[in-house]
C-alpha cells in the first residue's frame, strides 16, 4: 500500500534565485532553472535587482517554472539574515512592495507571481512567532486569495495559513539539518548544512516518503510535505539539485509546479 501511495505522490522542487549580491553569485541560476519547478525570486531588498528579476522570470517562463516572490527585510548588507523588529504596517509594506516589484516585471513577460515565500530572518522569526506569522499570512491573502503561501512545514507560518484557510504549501529543506523541535539547525553550527549531494538525496527521499522530518539526532517528526527547497547559494547546489530531482523521479514521484499541484486546482 505504501508503495502505491508513493507512486501517485506529487512533489515540487523550489529554489531561491536571483540573489546576486556581494554575498552571492547568481551564475548557476540558468542551470538551476532547468532542474527546479518553482523559483523564489529575490525582489531587490536582500539581493537582486531589476536585471536579475527579468532574467529569472524570462528563463522561468521558457522552462515552465512557476514564479514566486521572495520578500525580505530591507537589509542587503546582511543578505536579510539579521533579525529586525518592525511594526505591523512596516511588515505589510515590505511584503506588498516586494510582491508588486516582481509582479510588474512578471507581467511584462506575460507571467504572474503565483506564490510567496519569505526570506531569511523574516521567515525564521515568523516560524516561531504566531503574531508575525499571522501578519504575513493576512497580508499575502489580502494581495490575492489565490496566491500560494510557501511555508516551512510544522511552523507557526503553517498554523497561521491554516487558520486563515489560505492556499499553502509545506516545504522541507534539502540541504539543512533539523533540530529535535523541528526548527533548522542554526547556520552558526558546523552541522547546519548538508553539502554532500548523496546525503541530501537520501535525506529528502526519506522525508518525502515517510512525510516526516529527519532530525539530526535521528528523531522523526510527522509532517506535511509538498515541496523541497534547494538553496541556490551553496557551492554544491547544482549537484545537489540534480541528484535530488533524479532520485525523486526514479522513486516514482511526479514533479509539479506549485500552482499545478492537485491540492491547488
Amino acid at each position: 500500500m505504501l508503495y502505491l501511495q508513493i507512486m501517485s505522490m506529487e512533489i515540487n522542487i523550489n529554489c531561491d534565485l536571483g540573489e546576486k549580491s556581494k554575498h552571492h553569485s547568481n551564475k548557476y541560476d540558468p542551470d538551476l532553472l532547468e532542474i527546479v519547478n518553482s523559483a523564489n525570486v529575490a525582489c531587490g531588498y536582500h539581493a537582486g535587482d531589476e536585471q536579475t528579476m527579468n532574467q529569472v522570470v524570462k528563463i522561468s517562463k521558457k522552462n515552465g517554472v512557476s514564479i514566486g516572490a521572495h520578500p525580505s527585510f530591507n537589509d542587503p548588507e546582511n543578505f536579510g539574515r539579521e533579525r529586525m523588529n518592525l511594526s505591523e504596517s512596516e511588515i505589510k509594506k515590505l511584503i506588498i512592495d516586494q510582491y508588486e516589484i516582481l509582479q510588474k516585471i512578471a507581467s511584462s513577460h506575460g507571467e504572474s507571481v503565483s506564490h510567496v515565500k519569505p526570506h531569511g530572518a523574516l521567515n525564521n522569526m515568523a516560524c516561531e512567532d504566531i503574531e508575525l506569522a499571522t501578519i504575513l499570512a493576512k497580508t499575502i491573502k489580502d494581495i490575492n486569495k489565490d496566491i500560494i503561501y510557501l511555508v516551512p512545514t510544522g511552523s507557526k507560518m503553517q498554523e497561521a495559513a491554516k487558520k486563515l484557510d489560505m492556499k499553502f504549501a509545506c516545504e522541507i529543506f534539502a540541504d539543512r539539518n533539523y533540530e529535535d523541535d523541528g526548527n533548522l539547525v542554526s547556520r552558526k553550527k558546523s552541522h547546519a548544512l548538508i553539502t554532500d549531494p548523496e546525503l541530501a538525496k537520501k535525506h529528502v527521499l526519506k522525508m518525502v516518503q515517510t512525510q516526516s522530518l529527519n532530525c539530526h539526532s535521528g528523531k522523526q517528526i510527522p509532517c506535511e510535505i509538498d515541496s523541497v527547497c534547494i538553496h541556490g547559494d551553496n557551492l554544491s547546489s547544482l549537484a545537489t539539485a540534480k541528484s535530488i530531482r533524479e532520485n525523486l523521479v526514479e522513486n516514482g514521484l511526479e514533479l509539479k509546479t506549485l500552482n499545478k499541484m492537485k491540492k491547488f486546482i
